[in-house]
Protein backbone atom coordinates (compact mmCIF):
# COMPACT_ATOMS: atom_id res chain seq x y z
CA UNK A 1 0.00 0.00 0.00
CA UNK A 2 2.69 2.56 1.04
CA UNK A 3 4.75 1.73 -2.33
CA UNK A 4 1.62 2.29 -4.49
CA UNK A 5 0.86 5.25 -2.26
CA UNK A 6 4.62 6.14 -3.24
CA UNK A 7 4.04 6.08 -6.94
CA UNK A 8 0.85 7.55 -6.90
CA UNK A 9 2.05 10.32 -5.41
CA UNK A 10 5.16 10.83 -7.73
CA UNK A 11 2.86 11.12 -11.06
CA UNK A 12 0.87 13.69 -9.27
CA UNK A 13 3.46 15.45 -8.56
CA UNK A 14 4.86 15.05 -12.17
CA UNK A 15 1.30 15.86 -13.41
CA UNK A 16 1.76 18.94 -11.53
CA UNK A 17 5.05 20.16 -13.14
CA UNK A 18 3.78 19.21 -16.58
CA UNK A 19 1.04 21.93 -15.49
CA UNK A 20 3.54 24.38 -14.98
CA UNK A 21 3.10 27.49 -17.18
CA UNK A 22 7.17 28.00 -17.48
CA UNK A 23 7.53 24.16 -18.55
CA UNK A 24 7.79 23.77 -22.47
CA UNK A 25 7.06 19.52 -22.72
CA UNK A 26 2.92 20.28 -23.78
CA UNK A 27 3.41 23.03 -26.64
CA UNK A 28 4.74 25.36 -23.23
CA UNK A 29 0.88 27.46 -22.13
CA UNK A 30 -1.32 25.80 -24.58
CA UNK A 31 -0.81 22.50 -23.48
CA UNK A 32 0.13 22.84 -20.10
CA UNK A 33 -1.01 25.60 -17.95
CA UNK A 34 -4.40 26.45 -19.78
CA UNK A 35 -4.90 22.50 -20.02
CA UNK A 36 -3.16 19.72 -17.82
CA UNK A 37 -2.92 22.91 -15.05
CA UNK A 38 -6.50 23.58 -15.01
CA UNK A 39 -8.38 22.13 -12.15
CA UNK A 40 -10.60 20.40 -13.96
CA UNK A 41 -8.37 18.41 -16.20
CA UNK A 42 -6.06 17.59 -13.35
CA UNK A 43 -8.84 15.95 -11.52
CA UNK A 44 -9.16 14.00 -14.44
CA UNK A 45 -5.56 13.25 -14.46
CA UNK A 46 -5.68 13.02 -10.92
CA UNK A 47 -8.67 10.43 -10.59
CA UNK A 48 -7.01 8.17 -13.23
CA UNK A 49 -3.85 7.53 -11.19
CA UNK A 50 -5.75 7.13 -8.19
CA UNK A 51 -7.91 4.89 -9.84
CA UNK A 52 -11.12 6.81 -9.26
CA UNK A 53 -11.42 8.90 -12.23
CA UNK A 54 -15.73 10.16 -11.11
CA UNK A 55 -14.14 11.16 -7.94
CA UNK A 56 -11.71 12.65 -9.53
CA UNK A 57 -13.73 15.16 -11.54
CA UNK A 58 -15.81 15.96 -8.80
CA UNK A 59 -13.23 17.18 -7.02
CA UNK A 60 -11.75 18.59 -9.75
CA UNK A 61 -15.26 20.58 -11.30
CA UNK A 62 -15.46 21.90 -7.61
CA UNK A 63 -11.79 23.66 -7.39
CA UNK A 64 -12.41 24.68 -11.03
CA UNK A 65 -15.10 26.48 -9.62
CA UNK A 66 -13.68 28.28 -6.91
CA UNK A 67 -10.32 29.17 -9.17
CA UNK A 68 -12.66 30.05 -11.96
CA UNK A 69 -12.35 34.01 -11.68
CA UNK A 70 -8.68 33.73 -10.49
CA UNK A 71 -6.44 36.52 -12.29
CA UNK A 72 -3.05 37.24 -12.73
CA UNK A 73 -2.35 40.67 -13.00
CA UNK A 74 1.34 40.72 -14.24
CA UNK A 75 3.68 38.39 -12.21
CA UNK A 76 1.69 38.85 -9.54
CA UNK A 77 -0.61 36.49 -8.36
CA UNK A 78 -2.83 35.48 -5.28
CA UNK A 79 -2.76 31.71 -5.32
CA UNK A 80 -0.75 29.04 -7.49
CA UNK A 81 -3.45 27.08 -9.24
CA UNK A 82 -1.10 24.14 -10.89
CA UNK A 83 -0.19 23.18 -6.75
CA UNK A 84 -3.65 24.05 -5.62
CA UNK A 85 -5.46 21.76 -8.10
CA UNK A 86 -2.56 18.69 -7.97
CA UNK A 87 -2.38 19.45 -3.87
CA UNK A 88 -5.75 19.48 -2.77
CA UNK A 89 -7.29 17.04 -5.44
CA UNK A 90 -4.26 14.57 -4.66
CA UNK A 91 -4.73 14.36 -1.04
CA UNK A 92 -8.44 14.65 -0.95
CA UNK A 93 -8.88 11.52 -3.13
CA UNK A 94 -5.82 9.64 -1.42
CA UNK A 95 -7.82 9.76 2.12
CA UNK A 96 -11.86 10.79 2.17
CA UNK A 97 -12.60 11.58 -1.99
CA UNK A 98 -14.66 14.21 -0.55
CA UNK A 99 -14.93 17.43 -2.94
CA UNK A 100 -15.21 20.10 -0.21
CA UNK A 101 -12.44 18.47 1.12
CA UNK A 102 -10.45 18.88 -1.99
CA UNK A 103 -11.47 22.66 -2.39
CA UNK A 104 -10.31 23.61 1.39
CA UNK A 105 -6.86 21.90 0.51
CA UNK A 106 -6.60 23.35 -2.34
CA UNK A 107 -7.13 26.76 -1.04
CA UNK A 108 -4.79 26.50 1.58
CA UNK A 109 -2.40 24.76 -0.54
CA UNK A 110 -2.71 27.35 -3.00
CA UNK A 111 -2.27 30.33 -1.25
CA UNK A 112 0.65 29.03 1.04
CA UNK A 113 2.50 26.68 -0.18
CA UNK A 114 1.67 27.74 -3.78
CA UNK A 115 3.24 30.99 -4.05
CA UNK A 116 5.91 30.60 -1.54
CA UNK A 117 7.39 27.63 -4.20
CA UNK A 118 6.55 30.20 -7.24
CA UNK A 119 8.13 33.77 -5.69
CA UNK A 120 11.14 30.81 -4.97
CA UNK A 121 11.26 29.62 -8.65
CA UNK A 122 10.81 33.32 -9.67
CA UNK A 123 13.98 34.40 -8.13
CA UNK A 124 15.80 31.45 -9.29
CA UNK A 125 15.17 31.94 -13.00
CA UNK A 126 16.78 35.78 -12.72
CA UNK A 127 19.94 33.92 -11.50
CA UNK A 128 19.58 31.30 -14.56
CA UNK A 129 18.40 33.94 -16.66
CA UNK A 130 21.66 36.12 -16.45
CA UNK A 131 23.77 32.87 -16.59
CA UNK A 132 22.26 32.62 -19.82
CA UNK A 133 22.74 36.09 -21.09
CA UNK A 134 26.06 35.69 -19.85
CA UNK A 135 26.62 32.74 -22.25
CA UNK A 136 24.52 34.09 -25.53
CA UNK A 137 27.22 37.23 -25.02
CA UNK A 138 30.04 34.35 -25.13
CA UNK A 139 28.42 32.63 -28.13
CA UNK A 140 28.57 29.52 -26.09
CA UNK A 141 25.91 27.26 -27.37
CA UNK A 142 26.10 25.27 -24.49
CA UNK A 143 25.90 26.95 -21.72
CA UNK A 144 22.91 28.94 -23.27
CA UNK A 145 21.42 25.40 -23.23
CA UNK A 146 22.66 24.34 -19.65
CA UNK A 147 21.60 27.89 -18.31
CA UNK A 148 18.45 28.63 -20.40
CA UNK A 149 16.77 25.41 -20.75
CA UNK A 150 18.30 21.98 -18.83
CA UNK A 151 18.86 23.90 -15.02
CA UNK A 152 15.64 25.84 -15.16
CA UNK A 153 13.45 23.05 -15.80
CA UNK A 154 15.39 21.00 -13.23
CA UNK A 155 14.66 23.61 -10.86
CA UNK A 156 11.06 23.71 -11.95
CA UNK A 157 10.65 19.43 -11.58
CA UNK A 158 12.29 20.06 -8.16
CA UNK A 159 9.95 22.72 -6.84
CA UNK A 160 6.58 21.32 -8.19
CA UNK A 161 6.70 17.90 -8.01
CA UNK A 162 8.47 17.53 -5.31
CA UNK A 163 6.83 19.64 -2.70
CA UNK A 164 2.90 17.97 -4.41
CA UNK A 165 4.60 14.75 -3.84
CA UNK A 166 5.69 15.36 -0.49
CA UNK A 167 2.00 16.74 0.70
CA UNK A 168 0.56 13.77 -0.71
CA UNK A 169 2.54 10.66 0.46
CA UNK A 170 3.34 12.34 4.23
CA UNK A 171 0.34 14.66 4.36
CA UNK A 172 -2.44 11.62 3.80
CA UNK A 173 -1.67 10.59 7.56
CA UNK A 174 -1.89 13.57 8.72
CA UNK A 175 -5.45 14.08 7.03
CA UNK A 176 -6.65 11.07 8.13
CA UNK A 177 -5.05 11.75 11.52
CA UNK A 178 -7.36 14.96 11.98
CA UNK A 179 -10.51 13.59 10.67
CA UNK A 180 -10.72 10.87 12.41
CA UNK A 181 -9.63 12.73 15.81
CA UNK A 182 -11.45 16.43 15.15
CA UNK A 183 -15.09 16.73 16.56
CA UNK A 184 -17.67 15.82 13.78
CA UNK A 185 -19.31 19.92 13.94
CA UNK A 186 -15.86 20.69 12.63
CA UNK A 187 -15.88 18.01 9.85
CA UNK A 188 -19.40 19.20 8.88
CA UNK A 189 -17.91 22.97 9.14
CA UNK A 190 -15.37 21.99 6.47
CA UNK A 191 -18.07 20.43 4.26
CA UNK A 192 -20.29 23.19 4.04
CA UNK A 193 -18.04 25.87 3.73
CA UNK A 194 -16.11 24.10 0.54
CA UNK A 195 -19.38 23.74 -0.94
CA UNK A 196 -20.16 27.26 -0.34
CA UNK A 197 -16.62 28.64 -2.02
CA UNK A 198 -17.44 27.50 -5.44
CA UNK A 199 -20.87 29.26 -5.69
CA UNK A 200 -18.46 32.11 -4.15
CA UNK A 201 -15.60 31.30 -7.58
CA UNK A 202 -18.71 31.42 -9.69
CA UNK A 203 -20.15 34.99 -8.26
CA UNK A 204 -16.72 36.41 -8.89
CA UNK A 205 -16.94 35.34 -12.51
CA UNK A 206 -20.32 36.73 -12.90
CA UNK A 207 -19.12 40.27 -11.72
CA UNK A 208 -16.51 39.94 -14.59
CA UNK A 209 -18.73 38.50 -17.32
CA UNK A 210 -21.87 40.50 -16.75
CA UNK A 211 -21.92 44.09 -17.55
CA UNK A 212 -25.58 44.79 -17.18
CA UNK A 213 -28.07 43.81 -14.41
CA UNK A 214 -30.62 42.76 -17.13
CA UNK A 215 -28.89 39.58 -17.83
CA UNK A 216 -28.93 38.49 -14.38
CA UNK A 217 -32.52 36.87 -15.41
CA UNK A 218 -30.55 34.73 -18.02
CA UNK A 219 -28.40 33.11 -15.01
CA UNK A 220 -31.89 33.09 -12.72
CA UNK A 221 -33.95 31.61 -15.26
CA UNK A 222 -31.36 28.76 -16.40
CA UNK A 223 -30.92 28.05 -12.92
CA UNK A 224 -34.79 27.61 -12.07
CA UNK A 225 -35.14 25.39 -15.19
CA UNK A 226 -32.08 23.10 -13.72
CA UNK A 227 -33.20 23.16 -10.21
CA UNK A 228 -37.08 22.72 -10.49
CA UNK A 229 -38.14 21.58 -14.28
CA UNK A 230 -35.67 18.59 -13.82
CA UNK A 231 -33.41 19.61 -17.14
CA UNK A 232 -30.15 18.41 -17.56
CA UNK A 233 -27.03 20.84 -18.55
CA UNK A 234 -27.04 19.33 -22.13
CA UNK A 235 -30.84 20.04 -22.69
CA UNK A 236 -30.08 23.88 -20.94
CA UNK A 237 -27.13 24.34 -23.20
CA UNK A 238 -29.15 24.05 -26.38
CA UNK A 239 -32.46 25.94 -24.24
CA UNK A 240 -29.79 28.78 -24.02
CA UNK A 241 -28.05 28.94 -27.22
CA UNK A 242 -31.70 29.03 -28.98
CA UNK A 243 -32.57 31.88 -26.91
CA UNK A 244 -29.16 33.71 -26.90
CA UNK A 245 -29.64 33.58 -30.72
CA UNK A 246 -32.82 34.77 -30.46
CA UNK A 247 -31.79 37.98 -28.41
CA UNK A 248 -29.16 38.73 -31.03
CA UNK A 249 -31.11 38.40 -34.08
CA UNK A 250 -33.59 40.98 -32.03
CA UNK A 251 -30.90 43.50 -31.20
CA UNK A 252 -29.29 43.60 -34.61
CA UNK A 253 -32.83 44.33 -36.52
CA UNK A 254 -33.32 47.04 -33.70
CA UNK A 255 -29.73 48.42 -34.26
CA UNK A 256 -30.48 48.20 -38.18
CA UNK A 257 -34.05 49.76 -37.87
CA UNK A 258 -32.18 52.90 -35.95
CA UNK A 259 -29.88 52.95 -38.41
CA UNK A 260 -32.47 53.21 -41.00
CA UNK A 261 -34.70 55.84 -39.56
CA UNK A 262 -31.24 57.98 -39.18
CA UNK A 263 -30.77 58.10 -43.03
CA UNK A 264 -34.22 58.78 -43.38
Amino acid sequence: MELELLFRALLTGTLCYFGAIETPWLFGMSGGFYVVGRPLVAGFLTGLVFGDVRAGVLCGLAVQAVFIANLSTGGATNSEITYASYGGIGIALATTRNPAIAVTLAIIIGQTFGLIFYNTRMALYSYWNKRAQDAAEKIDIKGIFLNHVLFPQICTYILRAVPIFILIYFGKGFVDLLLNNVPVVVTDIIAVLGGVLPALGIGMLMVIVIKEKANLFFFFGGFVLMAFAGLNMIALVFLASLISYIVYLSSGNQSSNDETDEVI
